[in-house]
């Protein structure tokens, strides 16, 4: 066999999302945001002497802290595309950083939560009017940055570039990004949490309803949890290769290949990347072809991005 022909064989295992890059630039863009609030909140809150502001202020910093693992986890996953010692590529490394950000949403949860149940026990002064500007000034810079990290799934593409047939260029992906999501969320949680904080000021500020502020903070902690919960299912969910829940690609790739002389004997689905998915088929067949032939019928499937199969000859059926 030729070197050409070796060469045609082999194939990358890069299975990165389709705007890993420009991901990566909006996230730095928010954290640059994130902490330039940070910094006016901590540096007023000395100013007026108000503990509220010092501690949103640092609240504000674990989301930062977040964003900083999305950023980072983009850049390890890009530089490490190509390294031979990840068996299925760098694809999945936003799912742990995602993993990541959910677990510390959860803690900020419980410490909203907390702080909420000693307020009830033990109120504290508050300073109305420069607590409701600096949250809603708070709230201005998180929809800034919600806008920035929406997920727009319509601008991602589908690329397949094969090149002899077997060569993969997977960059575009048009799955969820979960490191985006996780991103996503710490800006929306510190929205939701300014929106209740500004709520309950407004309350306390008119009706005297001081017990407004620990109650929306309990909500806020809930709602925030609950997120964070859906995050940690999904991307434990990549870490751990469970098959894709809606069932869709097992059933694709049964129809494609199973007919009256070809019947899959085991089948592994799961995902690599945003949106792409590897697939090991062990086939029986009375009337066997070459593995070449079954992976070219799969080529047709979206989101299918490596394949092995293995073919097992058995007699004749009745």
């Amino acid at each position: 066999m030729s070197t050409h022909d070796v060469a045609a064989l082999t194939h990358e295992h890069v299975f990165l999302g389709a705007n890993e890059a420009r991901n990566e630039r909006k996230v730095w863009l928010v954290i640059a945001l994130t902490t330039t609030m940070m910094v006016v909140e901590i540096a007023a809150g000395h100013w007026f002497g108000s503990m509220a502001l010092i501690a949103d202020g640092w609240h504000m910093s674990t989301h930062a802290g977040a964003m900083l693992i999305a950023v980072l986890a983009y850049r390890y996953a890009r530089q490490n595309a190509t390294n031979p010692r990840f068996s299925f590529g760098t694809g999945k490394v936003g799912d742990l950083a995602g993993f990541t950000s959910a677990v510390v949403l959860v803690l900020i949860a419980l410490l909203i939560g907390w702080e909420s149940s000693l307020r009830f026990v033990e109120p504290v002064p508050i300073s109305f009017d420069q607590a409701i500007m600096v949250a809603v000034i708070g709230l201005v810079v998180n929809l800034l940055s919600a806008w920035l990290l929406r997920d727009d799934h319509h601008h991602h593409h589908n690329g397949h570039s094969n090149h002899h047939g077997h060569r993969h260029d997977h960059h575009r992906g048009h799955g969820r990004d979960n490191n985006l999501r996780a991103a996503y969320l710490h800006v929306l949680a510190d929205a939701l949490t300014s929106v209740l904080a500004i709520i309950a000021l407004l309350l306390g500020r008119y009706y005297g309803w001081l017990w407004a502020d620990p109650m929306m903070g309990i909500v806020g902690a809930i709602v925030i949890a609950r997120w964070s919960w859906g995050l940690m299912r999904d991307t434990g969910g990549v870490l751990l290769d469970r098959v894709p829940q809606d069932g869709q690609a097992e059933h694709k790739v049964r129809e494609v290949l199973e007919n009256d002389s070809d019947t899959i004997t085991d089948l592994h689905i799961w995902q690599v990347g945003p949106g792409q998915y590897s697939v090991i088929v062990s086939l029986a067949s009375s009337a066997p072809r070459s593995p070449g032939e079954y992976k070219a019928q799969l080529k047709e499937l979206d989101h299918i991005a490596h394949t092995t199969v293995e073919v097992h000859s058995i007699g004749p059926t009745a």
